[in-house]
């Protein structure tokens, strides 16, 4: 990537660290008595774990997905309904799942693991997905939790086998005259066969609709769909796409992943497998997903490289971090935690890092991938996808910052990381979630710890100009701040 010139000032990170209670989905750690505050908590059924949870913006009512439930909160934390979701007789290896038709599996009772929480505001319904059944998924009005419809008769419906709670990430796509969209991705945990990875979805007015959850297009050649080849798994056989966080912004929809790939060491002949951090770019409105592209991305600081996303949290600039970065306050940053090192998904490690990424950077490094590969320079690059290299075929076009892709040159991998800024690193108490907003003009961070702590980082320009000595790299390889 080229160097950026950049005329920076010193970023602070100011830090508050609360002990957090049970009502979050942290682990409880008690603070010392002489620290403790008084928090309003939420504790569900003895033993029952939380698995996602979203905010009405409109009331501030809270709705919870846990094992087995969900529940609608106030504002306060009071319960004002809950709905059962589990547990039920199934086994994994039903499908279609005995619903539709008999299994000869053993059945045993099972719980039921939220692995999506959506709140889709233009119908006032909760879509809630959960692991039993092959994933099939419940439309709840928002009121009462009604049961406004649950789909579970053709294979649309069935969104992912997995029983992680985190294996499933949606984002709704809406639209004032027609049916919304629905981009559902997840892992597949090696059935590529029965999921798509990534796939664009109706969602129907009519909760009870046969068209609900089946593919925006889909004909004899091509979906709104990618499905992971079965040659992947000959090179990598417990390859997987594991889907962090997503969100759409402007024209295009993202996800950020984590996924499996073979590369040799330094001075090595031989390949070991290790987890790249990967950002997924769709257009909204590509119906055939030639517009698919990914891109690495990390942060390194002083030497140290954080390479296994752990968390991420879309929000604007503000006015004053917009300052510092030669940035609109408008335009959006792109909050998110890494954990040092490429090579332990299931076990990072406590190094992390706080990074931040301009989500114009990231769009504008994809626009020279594509127009390099439609130069002719190059190869498709997307091992998972295309085993083999393709290269990249010349065509004369223009491609702009909204182009969305042809049936050439397409899904196209960036080889290349995007390196983000790091603002705060923390080597013994790994972070592991983060959400960020704008408050007064200044941007504001909370990052959750595997501890259970909650950490503030207010990220702003110190008055004078600097504290000490102050000093940024020319690139996006890295900020210094010298104290």
């Amino acid at each position: 990537m080229k160097a950026m010139p950049w005329n920076w000032t010193c970023l602070l990170s100011h830090l508050l660290m609360v002990g957090m209670g049970s009502s979050t989905l942290l682990p409880r750690q008690s603070p010392p008595p002489s620290q403790k505050r008084s928090f309003v908590t939420f504790r569900g059924e003895p033993a029952e774990s939380f698995n996602h949870l979203v905010v009405d913006e409109r009331t501030g009512h809270i709705y919870v997905g846990a094992v087995n439930r969900i529940y609608k909160l106030s504002s306060d934390l009071k319960v004002l309904v809950t709905h059962q979701t589990g547990p039920d007789e199934d086994n994994p290896k039903c499908y279609p799942p005995r619903i539709v038709q008999t299994c000869n599996e053993p059945l045993t009772p099972t719980n039921n693991v939220n692995k999506m929480l959506l709140i889709d505001y233009k119908e006032n319904r909760l879509i809630a997905c959960g692991s039993l059944y092959q994933g099939i998924c419940k439309l709840l009005r928002l009121e009462d939790l009604f049961k406004l419809g649950e789909p579970f008769h053709k294979k649309e419906h069935y969104l992912s086998g997995v029983n992680e709670s985190g294996s499933v990430f949606g984002v709704i796509v809406s639209y004032n005259n027609l049916d919304d969209k629905l981009f559902i991705a997840t892992a597949v945990d090696g059935k590529p066969e029965y999921f798509p990875t990534i796939s664009s979805r109706k969602l129907t007015k009519n909760s009870e609709a046969d068209g609900m959850f089946a593919y925006v297009f889909h004909d004899e050649f091509v979906a709104s769909m990618i499905k992971i080849p079965s040659d992947t798994f000959t090179v990598i056989p417990d390859f997987d796409i594991y889907y962090v966080y997503g969100f759409s912004s402007g024209n295009f929809v993202y996800f950020l992943t984590l996924q499996p790939e073979m590369v040799s060491p330094p001075g090595s002949t031989t390949k070991e497998q290790v987890y790249t951090s990967k950002l997924v770019r769709l257009c909204k409105e590509d119906t055939a997903f030639n517009s698919y592209v990914e891109v690495p991305i990390g942060c390194e600081r002083s030497g140290v490289e954080y390479r296994l996303l752990q968390a991420a949290y879309l929000s604007k600039a503000g006015a004053v971090l917009a300052r510092t970065l030669g940035v609109r306050p408008e335009d959006d940053l792109l909050f998110t935690v890494f954990s040092k090192g490429q090579k332990r998904k299931m076990k990072s490690l406590d190094e992390s890092a706080l990074c931040i990424f301009i989500l114009k950077q990231i769009n504008d490094r994809i626009k020279e991938r594509l127009q390099s590969c439609y130069r002719g320079e190059g190869t498709l690059d997307l091992a998972w996808l295309k085993v083999k290299d393709i290269p990249c075929s010349s065509a004369l076009l223009t491609i702009d910052d909204n182009f969305c892709g042809l049936d050439m040159n397409a899904p196209l991998g960036v080889s290349e990381m995007v390196r983000g800024i790091p603002v705060f690193t923390e080597d013994r108490d790994r972070m592991t979630s983060v959400i960020a907003y704008v408050y007064k003009n200044h941007s504001l961070a909370f990052v959750g710890t595997k501890s259970g702590k909650l950490k503030k980082v207010e990220l702003h320009t110190p008055r004078g100009g600097a504290l000490g000595e102050c000093w940024v790299s020319r690139t996006l390889a890295g900020l210094a701040v010298g104290l």
